[in-house]
């Protein structure tokens, strides 16, 4: 039988770190992942250019926000480059959804579109829930075809992962200003480590 090492008490040095699927901003980029590879399917041609960038930017959004909160113990500088790239990523895909409107002749909703912040009020899970919530979009109005709803349901979500991963990157740079990166928690507490052997235990 084999004994599996019983556990050792976490070290100051290495934090917590990970736990990226609790992040509301890789919630939201990993809907938009799945959002935009139903969309690509349906309304863009799989051999062109379009459909691969907007595949890969989808993809970099959710990936690199996981990676970067990987990489929070060890190296700040690093977590708050990957998550800028999600952002990079998010605004990216944002343009190819309004190129698709624009080239297609379709309206982009305004900011003051009931339907949008309908959209934005449901906090919708998974993308069948988004695809039956565009539906009733279009049954309610017609005149809003399926490919003007579709393109304007990424469109918004790029909008909202983004501002998500604006707060985000806020948070981190406070957060290196405040306590600084992995080396200066190294030598602090090394420091404070090697302080307390020296004055070693008092004397009865």
């Amino acid at each position: 039988m084999v004994q599996w090492p019983s556990a050792l008490p976490n070290s100051d040095i290495y934090p917590k770190n990970g736990g990226f699927e609790k992040l509301v901003s890789h919630q939201m980029a990993e809907l938009l992942e799945d959002v935009t590879k139903r969309f690509v399917e349906r309304y863009v041609d799989p051999k062109s250019r379009t459909c691969d960038q907007m595949i890969q930017a989808s993809r970099s959004g959710a990936r690199n926000i996981a990676e970067g909160s990987m990489f929070s113990a060890t190296s700040k500088k690093i977590e708050m480059n990957l998550t800028n790239v999600a952002r990079s990523s998010i605004t990216e895909l944002k343009k190819d959804y309004a190129a698709f409107l624009r080239q297609n002749k379709l309206p982009l909703w305004p900011m003051n579109d009931p339907f949008r912040q309908e959209l934005i009020d449901g906090r919708f899970k998974l993308v069948d829930e988004v695809a039956r919530w565009g539906a009733t979009v279009h049954k309610r109005e017609p005149s809003r075809s399926f490919a003007e709803i579709s393109a304007n349901i990424g469109h918004v979500y790029c909008m909202v992962a983004g501002g998500l991963l604006d707060r985000q990157m806020q948070t981190l740079a406070r957060e290196f200003e405040e306590n600084g990166g992995f080396n200066e928690r190294l030598y602090r507490i090394r420091s404070e480590t090697k302080k307390k052997k020296d004055q070693g235990p008092r004397p009865d």
